[in-house]
């Protein structure tokens, strides 16, 4: 009966995938024109106000997104790059959770799969009582996905286990199972959503601050903005207004100018990068159980191996969180547990930390909280979605803009997303793409074509890093980038994948953003300087 299936839905709504871009200013223009009333606006640019938007836009209302700083600047972009249903939630009998997630994990991979891709991974067993109980575990998985399913499970010998995995520790093990889940990169994932949405018709905009709201006989009828770069404020009018902000929901709800109880429970996950090495047979490595209750990911991931992640009570949200020494402690323990040898400092390539939120309940500790996402309606109209996780952005999106039909009275109309493919999806290039070019889809040839008149675009940024120089021209020009850090941190994945290597390329990355956005020389050094300063927080340094 739980079998994942994907049933029929209405067809998705005419759009087109377009190469011409709006300028910030154009898009900025649409904000001051007052008598304009949005059907649907939302706070937040990470994966559930993207996912929203979209799931609006497609609907066919007129949909606004601000986000005050960049697309995916926090949770969105520090993921453990996972499209998964959630293997530890079995254990916790959170059975209509998981096949949520499995068919919407099913969903990514076949709408966006110049994004995602199947990922084989094992867990290794060091009892016998292990392989029974994950190996049966993991069959209920397989079975739970239905037709969306990447492949059975299977188990293992200690001898098949090393070949796949081969610089796992062999003293002890007793074979492994194999199982199949997704794999994506999370910035670019949203960057795509950010691209569909204006496929769609809709408008989005970065570094534009909601600041307060505008009420009419206690009921939200707008918010005011700021533009953080130019420091114009907005007053935006729409039927309904989203808050999906993520870790600062609370914020956003404060706001209202009432005091509103504690809402959520902030968990913290830091993830180490470390050299292919570590993963030299192309498997994950996944641990069901360790020491503080969450599971543990060794992946594959562009070229490097991706470690992650920890759960630990986060006391406030930060834009910039750091890993704490346990956390730093805990992952090499573990590295070293599995993996057989402790990485030097000069191995850890990057270090990063992302907050989770998660809805109370009670006293229970985060690695325990549901993933389960949840909407509230305020008395003022103010609807907020939060919890929830990646996986599920788009059944978050779609439940949020059926609620906000009943809260606003918006035309009723049914979700078109679950079989819409996203930007970039119907790949049309005929030249190899490397696994980093992939995730630009049909969008390659124009890339490449960026560099026909100026081969000096096709240049790498640096020796260590896949990624080319046209491919900063491309951010600006067609994926809202205003910052060094936003090219380097989520347009590529540099500063995710070697911080120092980062710091060495900003330079030339922060001089070519400035000329294609006409800065200054003194603009383009502050820019740079931000950066350089954030990018030190990446590099690995002993407590």
């Amino acid at each position: 009966m739980y079998a994942a299936t994907d049933q029929a839905v209405p067809p998705p709504v005419r759009r087109t995938e377009s190469l011409t871009m709006e300028t910030r200013e154009s898009i900025l223009a649409k904000l001051r024109f007052a008598a304009r009333t949005w059907d649907v606006l939302v706070i937040g640019g990470g994966a559930t106000g993207l996912g929203a938007a979209v799931e609006a836009a497609s609907r066919g209302y007129r949909t606004l997104l601000v986000e005050r700083l960049d697309f995916a600047k926090g949770t969105s972009s520090r993921s453990t790059k996972l499209v998964h249903g959630g293997v530890r939630y079995l254990e916790q009998m959170n059975v209509r959770l998981v096949l949520d997630a499995l068919l919407e994990r099913g969903r990514m991979l076949r709408n966006a799969p110049h994004l995602c891709h199947d990922l084989r991974f094992i867990v290794p067993a060091y009892s016998l009582t292990s392989l029974p109980y994950y190996g049966f575990g993991l069959k209920m998985y397989d079975w739970l996905s239905g037709k969306l399913s990447l492949g059975p499970s299977e188990l293992l010998s200690a001898a098949a286990t090393r070949q796949k995995l081969p610089g796992v520790v062999a003293k002890g093990l007793r074979g492994g199972i194999l199982y199949h889940d997704g794999q994506f990169d999370d910035a670019r994932y949203a960057i795509t959503l950010l691209r569909t949405l204006q496929d769609l018709g809709g408008v989005a905009v970065n570094y534009v601050e909601a600041t307060g709201f505008i009420e009419e006989e206690k009921q939200l009828v707008g918010i005011q903005a700021i533009d953080r770069e130019g420091g114009e404020v907005f007053r935006l009018r729409a039927k309904a207004i989203l808050n999906a902000s993520g870790v600062f929901a609370e914020d956003t709800l404060r706001m209202q100018g009432t005091e509103e109880h504690a809402l959520l429970s902030v968990s913290q996950g830091t993830h180490m990068v470390l050299p292919a090495s570590y993963l030299p047979g192309g498997h994950a490595l996944m641990v069901p159980k360790t020491a503080d209750g969450r599971v543990l990911f060794a992946i594959p991931w562009h070229g490097r191996t991706l470690v992650g992640t920890t759960d630990v009570q986060a006391e406030c949200p930060t834009v910039e969180p750091r890993a704490m020494k346990e956390e730093k402690i805990f992952l090499l323990d573990h590295i070293e547990r599995y993996l057989g040898r402790r990485p030097a400092p000069e191995e850890i390539l990057s270090i990063w930390s992302g907050l989770r939120p998660l809805v109370r309940q009670g006293g229970q500790s985060t690695s325990k909280l549901s993933r389960d996402h949840t909407i509230l309606v305020a008395p003022s109209g103010l609807i907020t979605v939060t919890g929830g996780k990646w996986t599920t952005y788009r059944r978050m999106g779609q439940d949020t803009i059926d609620r906000a039909m009943q809260v606003a009275g918006l035309p009723t109309t049914e979700s078109c997303t679950a079989t819409m493919p996203l930007h970039g999806a119907a790949a049309t290039a005929t030249e190899p793409a490397s696994e980093w070019e992939r995730v630009y889809g049909s969008d390659l040839a124009a890339l490449h074509a960026l560099g026909a008149d100026r081969p000096e675009l096709d240049a790498l940024l640096h020796p260590r890093l896949p990624f080319r120089m046209l491919e900063v021209v491309w951010a600006v020009r067609f994926e809202l980038a205003r910052t060094t850090e936003d090219v380097l941190a989520r347009r590529t994945r540099a500063l995710f994948l070697d911080a120092r290597a980062a710091m060495e390329a900003a330079p030339a990355v922060a001089q070519l953003l400035a000329q294609e956005l006409g800065r200054s020389k003194e603009e383009a050094d502050r820019d740079l300087e931000s950066f350089l300063a954030l990018a030190k927080t990446y590099i690995y340094e002993q407590d």
